[in-house]
């Protein structure tokens, strides 16, 4: 584990410069700044942002929208690296450890990271509130204010908000399975045309799969339970089991990223591929990426929706100038651009009663969605994210259980 977070050391350290001789402020000191105190310290200074970097669209907004816009509003340099999960969780524990500044100020978070992360005390605090544009967040919508089951608490600002969904190749697939009960039926019917990533997407679909199986999605709402989890991941593998043969490549391996998913959909070896972001298919169609015959669905009786957040860095060298950065995300203009199909399609956090006539009008204007399910329509279908144990255990039980069997 040390190679991995001497690899992303020095990468970073390239990103940030702390004024020699600046005395830190202390994250409570931080904290109880006014909003116009906060603006002033933290403009005209770089931030390090520290996030997943696997899609082009995504990099591509905060490459050639955010970056700009920050630098033009506030004089920020926004310096973006790639790290994720455990990675970014052990470097900012290392850097706790050895009572050192922080080499990064922001990151991109949910779910067990967000988790991790505040069983180290990694994250600033509670700083939502502080922001101007907080007062515009769904913060009523427990699929916003509750991550993983854990109350977000103000330590990190919701920035988009996504459900699960099968996209498949309509031109190969006349009748999808339109549940989960109908899937190994359809699996069996279609040899390899079928297979689950194994990382983050699939242990999205895994967890889908699993609280179908059980037919009771209140069985894992709070803390994670050990008897339900023995039980219905059992219930699971033996589906899977049962049918892997069935799977692309007859289940003897299975791809380890989702890119490589998109890539064997797009070149017509699945007829299936995943996406946590309900309006993906539209993006990489605009792409050219997917088939014109793609289209995506949420089998019953349902699927994970969640959201994504960000937050700041308890050591960070510049937590000022990345709430600038925060309130920026969380602006109906950014979050607009976000929320374009042809931008990245992910749905806004911002609740749009509180906006003005003319930015609600906006948003609802947006480019429609031609071959992803309205976000209406997916409402009912919207399961909640169970505590984070459950995605630990199902990514180790994925491996000895279905993997290495």
């Amino acid at each position: 584990m040390r190679v991995s977070l001497l690899y992303f050391l020095p990468a970073l350290a390239l990103l940030t410069a702390c004024g020699a001789g600046e005395q830190a402020k202390t994250p409570d000191q931080t904290l109880a700044q006014t909003w116009p105190q906060i603006e002033a310290a933290g403009k005209n200074q770089p931030v390090s942002m520290l996030m997943w970097m696997g899609d082009p669209l995504i990099n591509k907004y905060m490459q050639t929208y955010v970056k700009p816009e920050v630098q033009r509003r506030y004089g920020i340099d926004l310096q973006i690296a790639s790290s994720q999960g455990a990675q970014l969780v052990q470097m900012l524990a290392a850097e706790q450890q050895a009572g050192q500044p922080s080499e990064a100020d922001m990151v991109w978070i949910n779910g067990e990271t967000f988790y991790q992360l505040r069983q180290v005390n990694a994250l600033l605090g509670p700083f939502v509130d502080k922001l101007p544009n907080a007062r515009l967040l769904d913060l009523e919508n427990p699929f916003i204010n509750t991550d993983f089951q854990q109350p977000i608490a103000g330590m990190e600002a919701p920035w988009g908000n996504v459900q699960f969904n099968f996209i498949y190749d309509s031109a190969r697939v006349a009748s999808p399975p339109k549940s989960f009960a109908e899937l190994p039926a359809f699996v069996q019917a279609h040899p390899g045309q079928f297979t689950i990533p194994n990382e983050f997407t699939g242990m999205t679909l895994l967890k889908s799969w699993m609280i179908a199986l059980s037919g009771d999605p209140k069985l894992f709402q709070g803390k994670f339970d050990e008897a339900v989890y023995t039980k219905w991941s059992g219930e699971l593998w033996k589906v899977i089991n049962q049918n892997k043969r069935y799977f692309w490549k007859e289940g003897r391996t299975f791809p380890e990223q989702l890119a490589p998913l998109h890539q064997l959909f797009a070149n017509g070896e699945v007829a299936f591929t995943f996406s946590n972001n309900d309006a993906e298919v539209d993006n990489k169609m605009n792409q050219k990426v997917f088939p014109a015959t793609a289209r995506a669905y949420v089998p019953l009786p349902g699927t994970i929706q969640n959201s994504h957040y960000l937050g700041v860095v308890r050591g960070a060298q510049h937590p000022e100038a990345a709430m600038l950065v925060i309130n920026f995300l969380l602006s109906p203009e950014a979050q607009l651009k976000k929320m374009d199909p042809n931008v990245w399609g992910d749905h806004t956090v911002l609740n749009l009663a509180a906006l003005t006539p003319e930015q609600r009008q906006q948003f609802q204007q947006l480019p429609s969605r031609r071959y992803a399910p309205r976000r209406e329509s997916l409402q009912n279908l919207a399961l909640m994210e169970p505590d984070p144990e459950y995605m630990t255990r199902l990514f180790k039980d994925f491996r000895t259980q279905v993997l290495e069997k």
